[in-house]
This record gives structure tokens, sequence and C-alpha cells, in this order.
């Protein structure tokens, strides 16, 4: 009987290993999921990609730094032409973008079929007039020629400039998805061509005088003080040109997302580097996100109308 007592005591000691293998097991798993946790709060997850038109403007080391204070990593993601951005975050290349006003955004979103939503202000920059042959808008011959940029928005604007500085005349007073096809050519007193906006600034020897958006100034080795003319951001008709974060419909109350507008906004070394880089012209806004929800939606159903009667 006393051979058979090992078989007996055998199979209690193969359980007892069996147990403690598992309790091992559990332990590490939860110690995977605490650390998992504790690194996705602490910003050890995916980096939130953010697209911009110019990632070497001093703002935004910044930004990211104080996004990373608060435990969330950021990626600039940088694009050389404004038209490359939004399409981007339609297709989920990058989480956010910033870049563009609430007019362009709209002219893309009825342009394109989508709802990308502005989720936070930064600020309005002002568009500026500039010349390499006339120091002063009053210079500029009668016949003479003026570069814009061809996208819709800026193409708007930079024509209610025009029209403010005596250039040319719009038919019905112009709005901000005047075109073209608005200008009453007989009673201009310039004539306007067109280019990408990225390629405004190396226009300047090719025409009397050129608008060149904020985001190619610097790179062009122009300040703001060089314009001969500016419009005015702190009109408050120039609202639908403040500059925002930009979000996927579905992504618009994503609290990380929000938070990361409102860390912009409220960075004092961000601002002021964004204020320093526009040569002191920009604006920072504090403006609410249904508030630009709804400025967005009121120009959308502007730029549908405009389309419609073409």
């Amino acid at each position: 009987m006393t051979t058979q007592a090992p078989l007996i005591d055998a199979p209690k000691r193969r359980n007892r290993l069996g147990l403690l293998i598992g309790a091992v097991v559990v332990v590490l798993a939860v110690v995977a999921a605490v650390l998992f946790a504790v690194g996705a709060f602490s910003g050890g997850g995916k980096a939130v990609k953010i697209g911009v038109v110019g990632a070497s403007d001093p703002q935004w080391p910044l930004f990211v730094e104080a996004a990373k204070e608060q435990g969330i990593d950021v990626e600039i993601v940088d694009f050389t032409e404004y038209p490359q951005v939004n399409p981007a975050l339609s297709e989920g290349e990058i989480d956010l973008d910033q870049f563009q006003h609430l007019v362009y955004l709209a002219q893309y979103n009825e342009g394109a079929g989508e709802d990308l939503a502005p989720i936070g202000a930064t600020a309005i920059y002002p568009l500026g007039l500039y010349s390499q042959k006339h120091a002063s808008v009053a210079d500029i011959p009668q016949g003479g020629t003026v570069i814009l940029p061809n996208d819709e928005s800026n193409l708007a604007r930079g024509l209610l400039l025009l029209q403010r500085e005596g250039l040319l005349t719009l038919k019905g007073g112009g709005s901000s998805v005047s075109t073209l096809d608005d200008i009453d050519q007989a009673a201009s007193k310039v004539s306007v061509t067109t280019v990408d906006a990225a390629l405004t600034a190396t226009s300047l020897p090719d025409a009397d005088a050129v608008i060149i958006n904020n985001d190619f100034v610097t790179d062009a080795g122009l300040t703001a003080d060089d314009a001969i003319a500016q419009d005015d951001p702190s009109d408050p008709k120039a609202l639908a040109y403040v500059n925002v974060f930009a979000a996927r419909a579905a992504d618009a109350d994503n609290e990380t997302y929000l938070e990361l507008a409102q860390i912009f906004r409220d960075t004092p070394a961000v601002v002021d580097a964004v204020v320093e880089n526009s040569g002191g012209t920009a604006i920072p806004l504090q403006t609410p996100a249904d508030e630009l929800q709804s400025l967005l939606t009121t120009t959308e159903k502007a730029v549908a109308e405009k389309k419609a009667a073409r």
C-alpha cells in the first residue's frame, strides 16, 4: 500500500503549482493593465497629429511642450499648401488641423461635401497687399495688375481689400463669397489674376502688387510692416476670418482635442509667439466653439447660395 502514496500526493502538488502559475498570470495582467492606463493618461499613447502650414512658426514647439505638461503628446504635421490639409483631416491621416479661417473651412465643406467642425479659435490675422514696385497704393497705375490667392475664401477677402483701397469695384458691394465674376471691370482701376497661395510671395516681381496671406509673409522675408495696405482684423465683420482648430464632426466633442484648443489659447508663451510672429498684428480670440459653429453654418449657407446662383 505504501507504494501508492506518491500516486495520491503527486496530483495535489501539480494542482498547487497550477494555482500558483495562474495567480502569477493574473497579477501580471493586473499590473500591465494599470501601467497601460497610467501610460495612456500621461500621454504615453498615440500622439495627436495636428496639420499646419508653417510648422517652423515659433508657437508650435511651445504649444507641443505645453500640451506635454498636461499629459498630451502632440505631433505637428507640416503641409506646404492649404489644399492639402483638410483632405488629410477628412481621411483620418491627421486628427486636427489649425491653418484656416472659417470662410475657408466653409468653402471646403461645401465643395467637398464634408462636415469638418471648428472646436476652438486662435486669432485673426490681417490680409496684406505687398509690392516691390510701388511704395503706396496710390502709385499703382491705371491698368496695373494685382495677384491674389486662388482659393475662394482668400480671393474674396482680397477682392474686398482691393475695393476698400479704390483699386476695383465689386458688383453689389461684394461679400465674403465674391469671385472674379463679381468684378465690375469698367469701373476698376486694376486687373486681377490668381495663383496658388503658396506662390503669391514669389510672384511679387511679376505684378504691381500681390495679396499675401500671413502664412507666407515671413517665408518671403517680409513683415506685416512691409504691406502697403491691410484689412482691419478688429472689425466685427472680420470674425468670419478667425483662424480655428478644426476636427472631424464625429470628434467635435473629443475632450482631449478640446483641451488642446484651450491649451493653445491659455498658454501665454504660445499666444505671445503668435502675436510676435505676425509683427504684432494678430488679434487672439477666445470665441466659444458653439459660436464658431453657428458662424460656420451661416457662411456655408452663403457659399451654397452663391454656387447655386452661378
